[in-house]
């Protein structure tokens, strides 16, 4: 596959992670936007990090971002970001704020070179200035995952979730919208457990081009107003949920860019690049390219076979 330029915007985070299987060695790299990073670039594209770090991390990001072939435009904050999650049996997680990085206010020239552009914020780092900015200096598709829009601080200090007043505006922006099952059910009022492609069709009404509601072990679902799609999950062990929809965007990425018409066999490939993701921690998950094109093409016979049955 061609190998293209992605930027990406969205504060890095320094993590601690603690799952019923799983804990990290205190905190190790992570984000939104980072997590897409790093898997487009084991994917073989040239994926590009705009955001802000601390001094306190600093020299642990310069490092990380070498030994993962990251390029990263990063701007400095008074604090780097990062949370305290605990996930239960369930998959349910709390987050506790360990660090907040300020909002992003650069947007380099390298966005001329970008093939796409992701958003993918992790605490209100990209207010509608940004966006503007990055409006008019790109005509390149972007694709967001609201999760970090949708967030804010509650009084107890852990996240809670809202709809921020200038999400329609930013939504009729973008050529997809990847939500997860929480924030799709906050963003549309509709659970997407209940009726995933009610939830998806009023996601894509919010304006994007290309809705996608994912529903970890139940697989994600696509709507851009002509087909809707139903994608598979490949089963796997799950050891730590953290970044499943991250890297399942840069899934998708990886394929859409190949064929954007094929969008069954783009959420395929999301598919299939999560659930490797998944089955480890922190940000060393190998995705080796032999494994991922084969729980891809297992994807999508799937649908061959449900067909000819």
């Amino acid at each position: 596959m061609t190998m293209r330029t992605i930027l990406a915007f969205g504060n890095p985070v320094y993590d601690e992670i603690r799952t019923p299987r799983v804990a990290t060695p205190g905190r190790v790299l992570s984000g939104c936007s980072t997590n897409a990073c790093l898997a487009l670039s084991r994917l073989g594209h040239q994926a590009e990090l705009v955001g802000r770090v601390g001094a306190d991390f600093q020299l642990q990001f310069v490092t990380d971002m070498e030994r993962f072939g990251v390029r990263a435009w990063m701007e400095p904050a008074s604090q780097t970001g990062g949370f305290r999650l605990i996930y239960d049996q369930r998959g349910d997680r709390t987050l506790d704020v360990l660090g907040l990085a300020d909002p992003i206010t650069h947007v380099p020239s390298a966005i001329t070179e970008a093939d796409l552009i992701v958003i993918g914020p992790i605490l209100q780092e990209t207010p509608l200035g940004l966006w503007q900015a990055i409006r008019a200096q790109t005509h390149a598709p972007i694709f967001l995952d609201p999760q970090g829009m949708l967030r804010r601080i509650a009084a107890d200090g852990r996240i809670e979730h809202y709809v921020p007043a200038d999400f329609a505006e930013v939504a009729s922006w973008c050529r997809v919208i990847k939500a997860n099952e929480v924030e799709a059910h906050v963003l549309t009022g509709i659970d997407p457990r209940r009726d995933v492609a009610a939830a998806a069709r009023a996601l894509r009404a919010l304006g994007c081009t290309i809705a996608i509601v994912t529903l970890a072990e139940a697989g994600s679902f696509i709507d851009d107003g002509q087909r809707q799609l139903l994608i598979p999950a490949y089963p796997t062990d799950a050891r730590d949920p953290t970044g499943a929809g991250d890297t399942y965007m840069a899934g998708f990425i990886h394929a859409y860019l190949e064929n954007p018409d094929d969008l069954y066999r783009a959420g395929c490939m999301g598919a299939a690049v999560a659930s490797l993701w998944i089955e480890d921690t922190g940000p060393e998950v190998a995705l080796p390219l032999a494994e991922v094109l084969r729980r891809w093409e297992w994807l999508v016979a799937r649908r061959r076979d449900e067909a000819s049955g």
